[in-house]
C-alpha cells in the first residue's frame, strides 16, 4: 500500500456482502487491498454526497479490526464511523439502533494502545453526530454501554448476568478495540449498532435472524450519517 492516499473519512462497516454488493453497484474504485491470512479486503473510495469516502468491509474481531484500522489511518483515514451487529444481554427486541457512549475492555487489543482501565469512552462528538444524524432520518435510537469481548464461547450465563450487573446493555467484540486504536492515533471514532441475536437467556439463545433486515438498511443511513463528520 504504500504510495497511497485515502480520503479522511471511512465507513467502517461490519456488513458481510452488503459493502461489496454496494461498492460494485456504485462503481467504487479500488484504492488498494489490504492482506489479511484468509483474503484480501478492497480498500474502496466511493462518491458519497459530493464529497470522497473511504469504504471498507470491517472484518470480525478486535485484533483483526484494529489492525485494520490502524493502517487506514497511517494512509491519510482521520474521522471512522464503524456500523455492525450486537447481542443483547436485556430485553430488547431485534433491529433496533444503538450507539455505544463507553465499551467494557473485555478484549486484549485495546490493552496495546491504551493504559488499563474497565471502560473505554467512546469520542461525545462521534456520538453526538451519529445522534443527529439518525434524528434527521426519523430514527429512534439509545444510548448503549456495550462489552467487548474476544471469547465468543465464553459468553456464559453467569458472564452475561455479570455484565448486566456492570451497566452493559449489548455484547459484541471489536468496540473497545477500535475506540483504543481511535484513541492513541488521535483519530474521530463513533459506532452504530443494530441488535442481533439475544443472549438475556443464554441457556435458551435467542438467535432470531441474526438482525439481517439491518444490514443493507444500516450501510445507507450511515453513508448520510457520515457526511456531517
Amino acid at each position: 500500500m504504500k504510495g497511497v492516499r485515502l480520503p479522511e473519512k471511512c465507513l467502517f462497516a461490519f456488513l458481510g456482502d452488503e459493502v461489496d454488493k454496494y461498492a460494485e453497484q456504485v462503481k467504487a474504485t479500488v484504492a488498494d487491498h489490504f492482506i489479511t491470512i484468509d483474503r484480501l479486503r478492497p480498500i474502496y473510495i466511493i462518491e458519497n454526497q459530493g464529497e470522497q469516502l473511504c469504504l471498507c468491509r470491517a472484518p470480525l474481531g478486535g485484533p483483526a479490526a484494529a489492525q485494520f484500522m490502524d493502517a487506514l489511518i497511517a494512509l491519510g483515514c482521520r474521522k471512522f464511523l464503524a456500523v455492525g451487529s450486537c447481542g443483547t444481554l436485556v430485553d430488547i427486541k431485534e433491529n433496533d439502533f444503538l450507539i455505544p457512549t463507553r465499551a467494557l475492555r473485555d478484549e486484549g487489543t485495546s490493552y496495546k494502545y491504551l493504559p488499563a482501565s474497565r471502560y473505554v469512552d467512546l469520542d461525545p462528538a462521534a456520538v453526538e453526530k451519529i445522534g443527529q444524524g439518525l434524528k434527521e432520518q426519523g430514527l429512534p435510537f439509545e444510548p448503549c454501554t456495550t462489552w467487548t469481548t474476544d471469547g465468543f464461547f465464553r459468553e456464559t450465563q453467569d458472564m452475561v448476568e455479570y455484565r448486566r450487573g456492570e451497566g452493559c446493555q449489548v455484547v459484541e467484540m471489536e468496540c473497545a478495540s477500535m475506540a483504543a486504536v481511535a484513541a492513541k492515533r488521535g483519530a474521530e471514532f463513533g459506532q452504530l449498532l443494530y441488535t442481533a441475536d439475544s443472549l438475556a437467556n443464554v441457556e435458551a439463545h435467542d438467535e432470531r435472524d441474526w438482525g439481517q433486515a439491518s444490514q443493507a438498511k444500516a450501510l445507507h443511513i450511515c453513508l448520510r450519517i457520515i457526511h456531517n463528520f
